[in-house]
């Protein structure tokens, strides 16, 4: 039997037991614990087929380095409870996971294109799908695998079971009609749930097929490389229809930037005076397409770029300059839209769509800031990497800001100044904002505290016990928040009479 055989007969038996952990832990809702155990099983059966199968496998890529972030995000899953956060943890778990597996025998992260990294992911995925079936098919030399003893044996025992189930059957039937008891004990011992069974095997199939492709990406497959050849020339833009489309760009935005200026140093009266809306009211209307066109910008810059026929490097230069106006407007652009949503969240208050969309606008400057020190300077190469390394760290950080305990919080501190506190919003938080609106009680007014005492009680019982499969330290620190309080939260849940449709309206939010 070949090296590569035995490595694909390990990675075989390596999915099948990763599939039955994922069948066993991944099925216990909502995730927690679970998602970190498993992911650690994989990551330790990937460096494990690889140092067993030395010889066939190099790892000698720079892919090695993204198994410090998958494990990160797969420990935020026992960290925090936010869905909103899950789901960012999961899609960086994801693609730090795909792009290890793409670059961990061979090739380079740092220095490498944005259509590579999407290359790679969809790779990855195809792999996921696929790879098993060529595990099975073409890596496993399965008329070499020796026929020893062993499999002699083996064979053995199963023409012996064979030809014992028919028999099996018909005096086992038999017995069954001639005594009671015997028919009992029989179907007692054969009392399975076929339903179940058949769930478990299918997740588990499913599991491992999906693990058994990523695995041999990783040790196995071919590395793969972008297609070459020049771009044709149809596909180019010329300096004039560069210029054309940069300079009406960068009128259309100086044009905007003037208004915003006037209204930046003008203040709620001048937009009153000019639109006949509270500053309020202007600044709800303008974030989010603010934070669209943010958005939309770095696309059209990376993609007129890509384009461009680089003639000389005066062509070079005038793209250049031209794109360093266009995102100097679009600083003034991003500053107005913030100072729209500071305006309106001290109106409104916080929430989880304007943080996240705030924090993806910041993270839209930083890229903004790598755009210009690497594709500005001619190391296009380079800027796929910065903007999935920023990526990571942006969602590390809002890990680490807790904002449904920030937004609890910042709205609880408006309220001795006469604000409205959304209470019901509050209250339908994940289990991370429990003790902020905890410690905001006092601050509230009589029926919304009793309300939210009430909410918080129902939701998150101080004695309830969860499977361990899900443990959460965002849960568990709600939980010991609440038990620390419950004598007083139930006196004050006391005064919740007549707000059972704000309990279930909260309850419902989740």
């Amino acid at each position: 039997m070949t090296h590569k055989s035995g490595l694909a007969l390990g990675v075989l038996a390596a999915a099948i037991i990763i599939g039955a952990l994922g069948d066993g832990l991944l099925r216990a809702t909502p995730w927690g614990i679970n998602v970190v155990l498993w992911t650690q099983a994989l990551v330790a059966a990937g460096v494990a087929l690889a140092v067993l199968g030395w010889r066939e496998v190099t790892l000698k890529g720079e892919g090695g380095w993204l198994v410090v972030p998958a494990l990160f995000f797969a420990g935020a899953f026992a960290w925090r409870d936010s869905p909103t956060l899950q789901g960012l943890n999961g899609l960086a778990l994801a693609v730090a996971l795909a792009l290890a597996a793409l670059r961990s025998r061979a090739g380079r992260l740092h220095v490498a294109s944005l259509s590579e990294y999407a290359l790679g992911t969809l790779a990855a995925g195809i792999y996921a799908l696929f790879g098993c079936f060529r595990l099975l098919v073409e890596d496993v030399a399965w008329k070499d695998l020796p026929r020893g003893k062993t499999s002699r044996v083996a064979l053995g025992v199963g023409r012996g079971l064979a030809l014992a189930v028919p028999l099996l059957l018909l005096f086992g039937g038999l017995f069954m009609a001639a005594d009671a008891v015997f028919e009992r004990m029989v179907t007692h011992a054969f009392d399975w749930d076929v339903n179940a069974l058949a769930e478990h095997l299918t997740a588990t199939a499913f599991c491992a097929w999906g693990v058994g492709g990523l695995l041999r990406m990783a040790l196995i497959g071919h590395e793969l490389t972008p297609p070459a050849g020049e771009r044709p020339e149809r596909l180019s833009l010329g300096i004039i229809e560069t210029g054309v489309v940069m300079g009406l760009l960068n009128a259309l935005f100086l044009a905007f930037v003037f208004v915003q200026v006037r209204y930046l140093f003008g203040g709620a009266a001048q937009v009153a005076t000019v639109v006949g809306l509270t500053y309020a009211q202007y600044a709800r209307r303008g974030f989010f397409e603010l934070v669209t066109v943010t958005a939309l910008v770095l696309p059209v810059l990376l993609g007129t770029h890509a384009l461009l026929n680089k003639e000389t490097r005066a062509h070079e230069h005038l793209f250049r300059v031209l794109a360093g106006m266009l995102v100097a407007l679009l600083y003034v652009i991003m500053i107005s839209a913030v100072q729209r949503m500071r305006l309106y969240q001290s109106e409104y208050g916080m929430t989880e769509l304007r943080l996240y969309t705030t924090a993806f606008m910041a993270w839209l400057g930083v890229l903004f800031l790598w755009f210009l020190a690497t594709v500005m300077r001619g190391r296009r190469e380079r800027f796929a990497f910065g903007a999935l390394a920023t990526g990571f760290l942006a969602v590390a950080l809002l890990n680490a800001l807790n904002p449904d305990a920030l937004i609890v919080r910042t709205n609880a501190v408006r309220v001795p100044a006469g604000r409205v506190f959304d209470g019901q919003y509050a209250a339908g938080l994940s289990a991370d904002a429990v003790p902020a609106l905890v410690a905001a009680l006092p601050s509230l007014t009589g029926s919304s505290r009793s309300a939210v005492a009430a909410t918080l009680l129902k939701r998150w019982p101080p004695a309830a016990r969860a499977d361990w499969r899900t443990w959460n330290w965002g849960r568990s620190h709600a939980q010991a928040s609440l038990k620390q309080q419950e004598a007083a939260l139930r006196e004050t849940a006391k005064g919740a009479g007549g707000t059972e449709q704000f309990r279930s309206a909260s309850l419902q939010i989740r």
